[in-house]
């Protein structure tokens, strides 16, 4: 196994665990919603904390239901790992393109091939060699 596939291997294992161990040491037993994002914790805390204060705005969209909510989260998530994607995809295709081509000059001099020269051909009439 490479170093590159070792490594790869151990930082999926890393993500695994950390999915799966708050769940199988039960950190969020005993709560109504034991995993509740940062935004719910919130509200739940200003509400505890100033029970008669108004938002300054609301939503430009609220989804009916919590699975179309999820759905459009996941959506998001999706888009942004295609974006990241591209990118990285394309810097790499650079830089193989551009070690490719360096490769290929480095093989044209060494080989006067294309190099625009007069390499390989015969001397003029009368000339000393």
């Amino acid at each position: 196994m490479t170093r590159n596939a070792k490594i790869n291997t151990l930082l999926l294992l890393l993500v695994a665990a950390l999915a799966v161990l708050p769940l199988a040491l039960g950190l969020g037993d005993g709560k109504e919603e034991p995993f509740a994002g940062a935004d719910a914790q919130a509200e739940a805390a200003i509400t505890e904390l100033k029970p008669d204060y108004e938002p300054w705005f609301s939503p430009l969209y609220e989804p009916p239901s919590g699975e179309i909510e999820s759905a459009l989260f996941a959506l998001q998530a999706a888009l942004g790992a295609g974006v990241l994607a591209y990118y990285f995809g394309v810097r790499k295709g650079r830089r193989q393109g551009a070690a490719l081509a360096a490769a290929e000059a480095d093989g044209a001099a060494g080989t006067g091939v294309g190099t625009g020269g007069d390499a390989g051909t015969a001397p003029a009439a009368g000339a000393e060699r």
